[in-house]
């Protein structure tokens, strides 16, 4: 019998359009021959499944719907929400409760990893570098020229919690930082100040099914804008280079690095890590649990590069996270 999935979508955040981007991609990536796929909407207006060109309510008591008089439970769900409750740890702690297996991380990696300043800071007591920053809370005041003093110009205003690099700013004058900061605060309550490290951006994501652990080639990401923005993101604005144009041995000391941090943080599913090499040595910017699958994104790119088929990726991870869950 083939098992329901629930490719779930949308968010509480402005990353809602990436979602949908990401679930039309892993819509298409996985074997319809295998498994019944299901669309499922999370977002403040409710949570709905779509199911025969139509829309139904999802009964949160099990995470089930009912259309024309019969009732779809879910075996497995597949979360791609970018942001909140996705990408948080809040939803796997639901379906935790509900003892539905799913693609990503749990609840404390999730969570962890989410929050760039404290993933940062703690991966760095495990020995990677990671660039200096501060964190501020809404509400507390600071001294513009204090930060500048400790973390030179340029430097980076980003939301603390969030991605897809929505209000983050590249400051480059003293003057324009209070500025970057509330624009910053108008996206989350917490807003991460960080040191600029020039070098080259890479990215790199990897994956443990029942076949053992994959490393995936790098992405070099080269971009004419300021930084990997939103546009250079989504709007082709960047030129992506798989694999990436960097020494073997750097390539695979960044792949080693990968793996650490996914035993560290206990990840499951599929990860992916950015980072800036500066003179030969790796930074980590930071972790995504919850990467963009959309058919041109970092990762079916680099499944591709490795000789993989996506479909058969998903498949693996399906059946391998299912298997723990339904021993």
């Amino acid at each position: 019998m083939k098992k329901n999935i629930a490719i779930i979508w949308g968010g509480y955040s402005s990353e809602k359009e990436v979602s949908e981007r990401s679930a039309r991609g892993i819509f298409s990536f996985i074997d319809k021959e295998r498994y019944n796929l299901f669309k499922v909407r999370i977002d403040k207006a409710g949570w709905e499944a779509e199911y025969e060109n139509g829309s139904y309510p999802i009964d949160r008591n099990d995470f089930s719907f009912t259309a024309n008089g019969t009732k779809t439970v879910f075996d497995f769900a597949y979360i791609t929400i970018h942001g909140t409750p996705g990408e948080d740890g809040v939803l796997q702690g639901y379906l935790d409760m509900l003892d539905i297996p799913y693609s990503c991380c749990g609840v404390l990696a999730s969570a962890l990893t989410f929050n760039k300043f404290t993933c940062n800071r703690f991966l760095k007591s495990f020995g990677f570098n990671v660039a200096e920053s501060v964190m501020l809370r809404s509400g507390e005041s600071f001294d513009a020229g204090s930060i500048v003093q400790q973390l030179g110009l340029p430097l980076f205003v980003k939301p603390n919690i969030g991605g897809s690099s929505f209000a983050t700013t590249k400051v480059k004058e003293a003057p324009l930082l209070a500025n970057a900061i509330d624009e910053a605060f108008k996206e989350a309550s917490e807003v991460m100040i960080e040191s600029f490290i020039a070098g080259t951006e890479v990215t790199c994501g990897c994956f443990q099914t029942g076949n053992g652990f994959q490393h995936l080639p790098l992405t070099e990401v080269v971009t004419r804008n300021e930084f990997f923005d939103y546009n250079a993101k989504y709007n082709g604005e960047v030129e992506e280079i798989t694999p990436a144009r960097i020494p073997d041995n750097l390539a695979a000391e960044i792949q080693g690095l990968t793996e650490r941090i996914y035993r560290i943080i206990g990840a499951k599913g599929i990860i992916r890590a950015d980072y800036i090499i500066s003179d030969g040595v790796p930074f980590l910017l930071e972790v995504n649990t919850t990467p963009g699958m959309t058919e041109t994104s970092f990762i079916p790119q680099q499944v591709r590069a490795a000789g993989l088929d996506i479909s058969n990726v998903m498949s693996d991870i399906i059946e391998y996270e299912y298997s723990k869950v339904r021993k």
